[in-house]
């Protein structure tokens, strides 16, 4: 089993584009496994973890309604926005500046082969970082991803999550509000739940701007030892 997760950070860029980067990833990881299988070979898969900003972009999952999408497509262009359907679980959810996207796209068979645990997990990274920040982060009956105030009327979603999962290999992730602007979660049903607001981390700690690498390297740290990975970051972004 390889343990190590090559992480990468993209910077800004175009969700089209990297959606385009992770499926060439977890082809390359598909395709090293069924060729292990078809040869009778035991060549080690490769993991990766992506980190990116993107433009601002709403997504619909494989399962979402187009409903939950408030505004019609033709008029996102004026809000500077764009719209896709994808291959992820879940509803319609938002993407752009100042919220950190992760993509971890692994071989499950290199940690354990369970989807549900998996997603624990990326909970569990994201509630652990929302501690450092003196924040409860908590999980929500039915509802996957990361809230606050949790059973109150005063429940807000701060991360969403939506994987795509083959042959144990993963792509897709979770989207954290760190620096987000909350106003375009207004022309969405976040996720198709209804009446539940959504938050960011410097509304929460009540700063105009909390750094970023900062909240991405309490992250990474997480991450890795929950999964009792070894982190290899790539210093080179693309």
């Amino acid at each position: 089993m390889n343990k190590q997760v090559a992480i990468r950070d993209l910077g800004l860029k175009d969700y089209k584009e990297t959606w385009d980067v992770q499926e060439v990833l977890f082809q390359e990881i598909l395709n090293i496994k069924i060729g292990n299988r078809r040869t009778g070979t035991n060549i080690q898969t490769p993991n990766h973890l992506l980190f990116v900003e993107h433009p601002h972009v709403y997504t619909l999952g494989k399962s979402g309604d187009m409903e939950n999408l408030l505004v019609q497509t033709d008029d996102l262009a004026k809000k500077g926005a764009t719209f896709y359907k994808i291959n992820r679980g879940g509803d319609i959810t938002y993407h752009g500046p100042g919220q950190i996207v992760g993509y971890p796209i692994l071989d499950l068979d290199n940690f354990f082969t369970d989807i549900h645990k998996y997603l624990r997990f990326l909970e569990e990274m994201v509630i652990r970082t929302l501690e450092d920040y003196g924040l409860q982060g908590e999980r929500s009956e039915g509802e996957t991803g990361v809230w606050l105030d949790v059973g109150t009327p005063l429940a807000r979603k701060i991360c969403a999550m939506g994987v795509r999962a083959s042959r144990w290999v993963t792509m897709h992730g979770f989207a954290l509000n760190v620096n987000t602007d909350l106003g375009y979660f207004d022309h969405m049903i976040p996720c198709g739940i209804k009446d539940k607001a959504v938050t960011s981390l410097n509304v929460e700690l009540g700063m105009p701007n909390v750094p970023m690498h900062a909240v991405q390297d309490k992250l990474i740290k997480h991450f890795l030892a929950l999964f009792e990975a070894e982190g290899i970051r790539e210093a080179t972004k693309a």
